[in-house]
């Protein structure tokens, strides 16, 4: 009876542990869902998630198809839509076409899914390697902590997007160049941020008294420091992505990043610029959709800091 007593004491104290670990996270979903712009930003990265998810149903054209067979729109047609009165004998094209004769609404959806991936995967590496160098920087201190700070500050040095351009220019170009290119210039700001925060938690009385029970700085680092440096790596990572984002269309708008005739959204705006006073929905719908997906993401990453914030925990 008592093997019986201590197994199911020790159930309930597994179950009590994670429902106090639960019972926290729980409580910041509730705040974070309290935020209007962290909803906000949730509702349009949801929108534009679950139209880059589903394009290849929702667009009524393949991306790279040119309408301009008999009966069919042409290059720059204004839109056709049946209900409002479009021939039913003519494709229909919500927004219209662009200077190639492909269907603008088709575009601007698959360019929502190369951005989303391209948003996260650049700020993933990013936020990887920048929390790499800024842990080991920060937990390490002197001149390991110097020299890699020092160099950090080197590439912080010049602007983000001057050093993106010099970078894929090196490496080639094409959306995979692009995407290391704007994930390099990202490092710094992450390994700083990531520095501080590990400088912060290292003097903890929780980190010296395990260090002082025998804790290897592996397992401080790993168990005691990190977990409680992580929040503002959250916040910083959700903005970096809008960041990224915009860098890489710029990357793509200069011709360095995605290469015709596939759709991204600053592919798109480069190849009608010129076109902009005659036919302006073919720039400005894909600029609108990339300005919205950067709203949302700081949207978002402004309502993580509002709730991760302890010093505003109502």
């Amino acid at each position: 009876m008592a093997g019986t007593l201590t197994a199911t004491d020790g159930a309930s104290g597994d179950g009590l542990a994670t429902a106090r670990v639960a019972g926290p996270w729980r409580d910041k979903l509730r705040m974070l869902l309290r935020q209007r712009s962290a909803v906000i930003g949730l509702i349009i990265i949801s929108i534009l998630s679950f139209a880059a998810l589903f394009a290849d149903v929702i667009a009524p054209h393949p991306p790279n198809k040119a309408l301009n067979g008999p009966g069919e729109p042409g290059r720059r047609a204004q839109p056709c839509v049946h209900l409002l009165g479009c021939p039913a004998d003519q494709p229909q094209t919500l927004l219209g076409t662009d200077g190639n004769s492909r269907d603008l609404f088709s575009r601007t959806l698959h360019g929502a899914r190369v951005s989303l991936v391209v948003g996260f995967a650049t700020a993933g590496l990013a936020v990887l390697i920048g929390s790499t160098i800024g842990a080991i920087a920060g937990f390490a201190a002197g001149g390991l902590d110097n020299g890699l700070m020092r160099v950090m500050d080197v590439m912080l040095a010049f602007p983000a997007l001057v050093l993106a351009i010099a970078i894929a220019s090196t490496l080639g170009r094409g959306l995979l160049q692009s995407l290391i290119a704007v994930a390099i210039v990202s490092i710094p700001i992450y390994a700083r941020v990531m520095r501080a925060s590990v400088l912060s938690v290292r003097g903890l009385d929780y980190v010296t008294a395990s260090r002082a029970l025998g804790e290897t700085n592996r397992g401080l680092l790993v168990r005691r420091v990190l977990p409680n440096a992580l929040t503002p790596m959250i916040v910083v990572g959700t903005l970096g992505i809008g960041t990224a984002v915009l860098e890489t269309a710029a990357l793509s708008f200069l011709g360095l990043g995605m290469q015709p005739p596939d759709a991204e959204w600053g592919a798109m705006i480069a190849s009608e610029f010129n076109g902009i006073l005659t036919r302006p929905l073919i720039v400005l719908v894909p600029g609108f959709a990339l300005t919205l997906l950067v709203v949302g993401f700081n949207l978002l990453g402004d309502g993580l800091r509002d709730t991760l914030d302890p010093r505003l925990d109502r």
